[in-house]
């Protein structure tokens, strides 16, 4: 094996999510269940592979991860996308039945299970309305929100202030934050008071604290998309699961 093969070692586990397998601590419990083969055979964990490796996950783990489901939110003002400090409330408890959209088409039944281990992809503050995506499945987090995501997430922002040409024109391209460049936006009126943002990553507070590089103050924000997926007419502290035909 020459050096430039061995530089190329790297854990499975992480192999496993570049590929879009599953998350990275489903990877560890699926090779510890023996539920991954590595060119045949039994992975073992903590096992080096190589790009050209084949890696095939065992049908356990597809069924698995069949059974995992994606919930899709329009979270109201007051709500934390994800571990509430004290005094706080997690979008999460308004998982129940009785939240449940009657209009909801993905012929799902609702089960007690589906709230555990929940995550959110894509987070909302708590003054922040609209789409919120809770999931049980790494795979659709990472598509969401992993590092090299390009999904698109859309939002309707309600601001102060007066915004000239070269304003809107840095909102589009040009800001910084945390000293980082931002990546390029799509941001346009909507109305008189309200902007349309389209953007391609999720820093946090980030369309807040790029209005305020411009001189706008945000007093309203809602998520009305997210890839292919629209909040519809979803109505606010009721949620659906996302169907098995409908990709992000």
């Amino acid at each position: 094996m020459t050096t430039t093969e061995q530089n190329e070692a790297q854990r499975l586990s992480k192999r496993m999510v570049q590929l879009g397998l599953c998350s990275r601590r489903e990877a560890d419990s699926y090779i510890e269940k023996g539920w991954v083969k590595v060119n045949g055979k039994t992975a073992v964990l903590g096992q080096k592979v190589f790009n050209s490796d084949r890696i095939d996950l065992d049908r356990q783990a597809h069924r698995q991860q069949a059974e995992r489901v994606t919930i899709l939110l329009n979270k109201p003002v007051g709500f934390v996308s994800a571990q509430p400090e004290k005094g706080y409330r997690a979008a999460v408890e308004l998982i129940t039945e009785a939240n449940h959209w009657q209009e909801d088409k993905s012929r799902i039944q609702f089960q007690p299970e589906h709230t555990r281990h929940l995550a959110p992809a894509g987070r909302l503050d708590i003054d922040s309305v609209g789409l919120l995506v809770l999931t049980q499945d790494g795979r659709i987090a990472k598509q969401l929100i992993g590092e090299h995501s390009g999904i698109e997430k859309e939002y309707l922002v309600r601001v102060t202030g007066k915004l000239s040409e070269s304003g809107l024109a840095l909102l589009n391209h040009g800001l910084s934050l945390d000293g980082e460049k931002l990546r390029p936006a799509k941001v346009s009126w909507q109305n008189q008071d309200q902007l349309r943002f389209i953007l391609k990553q999720g820093k946090k507070r980030q369309i807040r604290r790029m209005c305020e590089l411009v001189g706008l103050r945000v007093t309203g924000l809602k998520r009305v998309r997210m890839g292919k997926i629209k909040l519809g007419a979803l109505p606010p502290g009721q949620w659906r699961y996302l169907s098995p035909q409908e990709k992000f």
